[in-house]
């Protein structure tokens, strides 16, 4: 990957390592732009993400690498973003960064995406879980308030997966990412889970192509060593689909490069 937007550091507690050895992983993959987005303070679920208190410190850290590293590399600031309603904050949605990250976690206020509740699957039908996750991926494109869309289709994380036709039950949302022109991350991180694939599925890129939405591609990684891993993967699903370019973001404007 050219391009590696989506990147995580201990701020958010649940991932190790230090920026620079995140940096150095980079530079060995040849990447040539590489983001930090770590998960946004708010008010909610706040042992999985920095504090308020804290977001001074990760962006003085990650510039402060951007001009040690910038004659190897280009270092992006970011924010990954849960669309959360009642819980989002101004200090983060005005920050003064490259790109935000919009993502969704939470189905009224369940984590889906957390093993520590996956016991709610069996309690819901699974396309209105499914229904709901794209209803509030569409929100959150339609918000206007981001640039990418994180994981698109995180909701497949343990396998459980709907009745319905899944392009079907995505459409709308895809037709707010297009309108709100945002991009799409091709995503690995589904690799290291049990859907064992990544995020979006090969059959919705093709139809996030038919929509001419740009991408971009993301390690998602929590430690180091994840820094770069499938990306032969991640390029060839993207060739596949058609696409011959990826964007990366500078002070939230998109700017596009070879893939």
């Amino acid at each position: 990957m050219i391009v590696d937007l989506h990147n995580h550091t201990k701020l958010c507690n649940h991932a190790e390592g230090e920026v620079s050895e995140y940096i150095q992983k980079a530079i060995e993959c040849n990447i040539k732009y590489f983001g930090f987005s770590e998960h946004a303070p708010m008010n909610f679920d706040e042992k999985y993400r920095m504090s308020f208190e804290q977001m001074q410190e990760y962006e003085t850290t990650i510039l402060e690498a951007k001009e040690r590293y910038k004659e190897s590399i280009e270092i992006l600031l970011g924010y990954e973003v849960d669309y959360l309603k009642g819980y989002m904050d101004e200090r983060v949605l005005k920050a003064d960064v490259d790109f935000l990250i919009g993502s969704v976690h939470f189905i009224d206020e369940w984590g889906f995406d957390n093993p520590e509740f996956i016991g709610n699957y069996k309690e819901q039908d699974i396309d209105e879980i499914w229904q709901k996750y794209f209803d509030a991926i569409e929100e959150m494109a339609s918000s206007r308030l981001f640039d990418i869309v994180g994981h698109l289709d995180l909701i497949k994380i343990f396998k459980f997966l709907p009745k319905k036709d899944i392009n079907e039950i995505a459409k709308n949302a895809l037709l707010a990412i297009k309108e709100a022109d945002m991009s799409i991350e091709i995503n690995v991180a589904g690799f290291r889970k049990p859907i064992g694939e990544a995020y979006p599925s090969m059959s919705l890129l093709r139809e996030i192509k038919k929509l001419d939405i740009p991408i971009t591609f993301a390690s998602d990684a929590h430690k180091p060593e994840q820094v770069g891993l499938f990306s032969d993967k991640a390029l060839k699903m993207a060739k596949d689909a058609g696409y011959e370019e990826c964007v990366f973001y500078k002070n939230r404007k998109k700017e596009f490069i070879k893939i």
